[in-house]
């Protein structure tokens, strides 16, 4: 059993459990255009774009300033989305957008304008719920593609049948799909799957909640979710309150989703694009959650027979985990242990502290951005893309002109440290907290 926030059973106890829908099928079929599945990122701003390409993702996800599910994320300008177009490109890498809200007739004023915006920056595709959207974008930005949000809850192989005879080259399946259904939907259906394998489970079907528009009047299903699931509630039974003051209330949260010791199982599925949840994320969650994928897809197409999950992958995803992790509904339905109804557990105490700008060889110092507090005589830890990583405690801190200081107290505030060994530019920082 792996111990820490990931509470998951190994593959091989999977295996031994036997029932209908505990081990994961393979898929034996032409996996269509992806020679191995792809990392899909999120990115909130241009900043986590460029480090979740930087850090390994294929591709990555962001909203524009209409017709997303994520008002609250910093989204995107259409001279933003160019550059992200253009940074991904060096990498080989593409730039898709949320579109996926469901669209009042209010909504609908400006869209073909929008679509064709999109379309002119360089992005390679939208990701639709409403059909007005995906049919107005098929005809007036052929050559955006249009991939099928997971708003639409699509959870069957007939469903993704008719939505590949709407012309849709891929289907973002809902979150509560099994591997047991996955396999089936490939086996009938030559189409691109794409599958939440990591981040916040929605307590509502595949986000369709109307809890926040009754409580706050912000429309969950067009951007504006104000996340009541993971609010605390006093319960009562006969008007009496279940919980005593000073007790920790009740929530309706769920645990998030972790799937990395089920790679092969996703990758044998069929699965085509692995999608990480988080536009609301911050860099080091995005940045730590896509290196440790994208060297666990790297080390399983290297050497697929002998490939093992690795403890210091799911100890580098538990220094990122905003809350307790499980595996959704890929092996069976979750219970009452899967949701967070009493105190929360807490997710590993790092907090991001510094980006690398520069490294000086002749000296050994480093050129920081600083994102947290931090001294000298606290230890650290550097981390980068492909495994890069080593802890030290900071001996020398200084600013910019190398006059010494007591600490980096100033947000964005650009400092000098000597570091134990070389380091390069986009690496990150990070702190233990301290209790």
């Amino acid at each position: 059993m792996t111990t820490g926030l990931i509470g998951a059973v190994n593959n091989q106890e999977v295996r031994e459990m036997g029932t209908t829908n505990a081990a994961a099928p393979k898929y034996k079929g032409k996996r269509n255009r992806l020679d191995r599945p792809e990392l899909l990122a999120p990115a909130g701003n241009l900043e986590k774009l460029k480090f979740a390409v930087h850090y390994g993702a294929d591709a990555v996800y962001i909203g524009g300033q209409k017709y997303g599910l994520r008002s609250n994320a910093d989204n995107f300008s259409f001279e933003e989305m160019k550059e992200g177009v253009e940074f991904a490109s060096r990498y080989g890498a593409k730039v898709f957008v949320a579109t996926n809200i469901y669209a009042h007739n209010e909504d609908i004023e400006g869209l073909e304008s929008y679509l064709r915006s999109l379309e002119e920056a360089g992005i390679a595709a939208i990701i639709a719920a409403d059909p007005v959207i995906i049919e107005t974008a098929q005809r007036v930005a052929p050559k955006l593609e249009v991939h099928l949000s997971t708003q639409q809850s699509t959870m069957n192989w007939q469903a993704v049948k008719f939505w590949k005879d709407e012309g849709l080259p891929r289907v973002v399946l809902a979150r509560e799909t099994s591997f047991k259904e996955i396999a089936e939907i490939k086996s009938h259906v030559d189409i691109e799957i794409e599958a939440f394998i990591h981040g916040a489970m929605c307590s509502s079907y595949s986000g369709r909640c109307v809890l926040s528009n009754h409580f706050t009047d912000r429309d969950s299903n067009r951007g504006g979710c104000c996340q009541s699931c993971r609010w605390k509630y006093d319960l009562f039974v006969d008007d009496e309150p279940v919980y005593e003051e000073g007790q920790e209330q009740f929530t309706m949260g769920s645990k998030d989703l972790c799937m990395i010791e089920y790679l092969p199982e996703l990758i044998e599925v069929g699965v085509d694009s692995f999608k990480i949840e988080g536009r609301m994320k911050s860099i080091h969650y995005v940045a730590t959650v896509v290196n440790v994928y994208r060297q666990a897809i790297n080390a399983y197409f290297e050497d697929p027979e002998n490939f093992r999950v690795k403890q210091e992958w799911i100890d580098e995803m538990n220094k990122a985990a905003n809350r307790p992790l499980n595996t959704g509904f890929f092996l069976d339905t979750p219970g009452a242990e899967d949701h967070i109804y009493g105190p929360e557990e807490k997710a590993a105490p790092y907090d991001f502290a510094a980006i690398v700008l520069d490294y000086d060889d002749r000296t050994g110092f480093a050129t920081l951005q600083q994102r947290n507090h931090f001294k000298p005589g606290l230890e650290v830890e550097f981390v980068g893309p492909g495994g890069t990583f080593f802890r030290q405690t900071i001996t020398e801190l200084t600013d910019v002109d190398g006059q010494p200081l007591d600490a980096a107290r100033h947000p964005m505030q650009h400092v000098r440290v000597r570091t134990l060994k070389p380091v390069k530019p986009m690496d990150m920082m990070r702190k233990k907290i301290r209790k």
